[in-house]
């Protein structure tokens, strides 16, 4: 009767820290940790307003500090208060606004070492400043493929070739260093309507593949993201050409739709649950993530699919191929509180 008493205590007991155990491995490996991040200098890259805010609001919550960039300074501004009024930050002194033109490689260099003056040192590059040029092939001029590189991939390059000595020599005691790079689906599948902006982020997964490769053993985690549609707001901000209404409708029908499109808040936290476990590469939405590997398996078959959406679904050309920028709409910087209403 004692012996019986005794195993089951015994069992008990056993059974008791397995279960602490378990616990505590699972907050350990859990990677929406609050103030994970804590003290950590997070740059990012397009971040005054969509995906780039949302992301700042998510690792300011995690108590990071912030460095936001964009070419508009008032933007800039407005994603600041934003952030404060939804303590996503405790003190304005832990958001460092820098308005700059990353297409540009000195812009870039200053402005990272700017940052890092600032705050002693930066642990996570967010590469996500990006441009969307919208319209047939026909109507597509070779200045929108020259900006659609320039931000989406020189950018990226240059930001991250002057942060990357400074992330080799940071201190080891914050952890792993990291670079994150936005991509797209459209880096794994080409959409029509879309060439310049799926050329450039081929380019980019591509070159963000090869970084996390090279720099895996160095400490520095490089993580390849590549969104499906996401309901940002950048359909407004995107350049249309050839019948640039009907361009306009669709891409904007297709951004707004919740069964296609994914909130950017929810995209947010999967990127960072990503760059915090340390992932290489993630695809949001589950939609993307079907596309990415059908065109993988099968990408006869999809390119024939994706010449029937071009044929039966979207916009003909225009007959007008002298289009010098494209249609632009244009929203205005209090926009970007919306955000956090999707």
């Amino acid at each position: 009767m004692k012996t019986s008493r005794a195993l089951l205590h015994a069992t008990q007991i056993l059974t008791g820290i397995a279960a602490i155990a378990a616990i505590a491995a699972a907050r350990a490996f859990m990677p929406h940790t609050e103030k994970r991040h804590r003290s950590r200098v997070v740059l990012i890259t397009g971040g005054s307003r969509g995906l780039g805010l949302a992301l700042a609001h998510r690792f300011g919550k995690s108590g990071a500090k912030l460095i936001l960039v964009s070419r508009n300074s008032d933007e800039l501004t407005q994603a600041r208060d934003t952030l404060l009024a939804h303590n996503a930050v405790q003190h304005p002194d832990d958001i460092l606004l820098l308005p700059a033109d990353l297409t540009d490689a000195a812009q870039a260099a200053m402005l990272v070492d700017y940052a890092v003056g600032f705050f002693g040192h930066i642990d996570i590059l967010i590469n996500n400043a990006g441009v969307i040029e919208v319209g047939p092939v026909e109507n597509q001029p070779i200045a929108a493929y020259r900006r659609a590189m320039a931000t989406n991939f020189f950018a990226a390059l240059y930001t991250t070739n002057a942060a990357l000595p400074h992330l080799l020599q940071r201190n080891p005691m914050y952890g792993d260093a990291a670079i994150v790079n936005i991509a797209s689906i459209g880096g794994k599948f080409a959409m029509p309507h879309l060439l310049p902006y799926v050329a450039s982020k081929f380019a980019l997964v591509g070159y963000s593949q090869g970084l996390h490769a090279e720099l895996r053993h160095k400490g520095i985690r490089v993580t390849t993201v590549c969104p499906g549609l996401m309901r940002t707001g950048g359909a407004v901000h995107a350049n249309y050409t050839g019948q640039a209404k009907k361009e306009e409708r669709w891409f904007k029908l297709a951004a707004k739709t919740p069964i296609l499109a994914a909130s950017v808040n929810r995209a947010a936290n999967k990127i960072y649950d990503a760059v915090t476990a340390g992932r290489a590469e993630i695809t949001i939405t589950p939609q993307a993530w079907l596309a990415a590997r059908i065109a993988g398996l099968a990408p006869e078959a999809t390119q024939y699919l994706a010449s029937l959406a071009n044929e039966f679904l979207l916009p003909a050309p225009s007959g007008n191929n002298e289009v010098p920028l494209g249609f632009t709409v244009k929203v205005s910087a209090h926009k970007a509180s919306e955000v956090f209403e999707t």
